[in-house]
């Protein structure tokens, strides 16, 4: 088990890796960030995405679907962005920057996964 700021650390060693939050959907507030993504406020993207978490989820429950949500992929022009539910926590997420050009998609998403399996809040 890992806390909080070693899991963002190792989170940042990932290929490609910009910057990385420990988010709180509820209130939108980013709880701890590391990395600093040339024109992008963590903290901002931690609010944005916790409304795109919870669109996700009022979806689902619309539909029906007695699923987890694990991560949500949003691929811009340069940049990956992963969402990453905490198992353990609901309402909490990992959100992860990385830069399209250096990153391998497959493998951030296993690391990621693996970080938020040894997270502790």
């Amino acid at each position: 088990m890992a806390d909080y700021q070693s899991s963002l650390n190792e989170a940042m060693q990932i290929d490609g890796a910009l910057g990385v939050a420990l988010v709180d959907s509820q209130s939108g507030m980013a709880l701890a960030t590391a990395g600093n993504p040339d024109g992008l406020d963590l903290g901002v993207a931690a609010a944005g995405n916790s409304n795109v978490v919870q669109a996700k989820l009022r979806t689902m429950r619309d539909l029906g679907l007695n699923q987890k949500l694990e991560d949500i992929l949003i691929t811009l022009e340069t940049q990956y962005h992963i969402i990453r539910t905490f198992s353990r926590e609901e309402g909490i997420f990992l959100y992860l920057v990385l830069d399209k050009a250096r990153s391998n998609l497959a493998m951030a998403r296993f690391k990621l996964a693996s970080i938020e399996k040894q997270l502790v809040i």
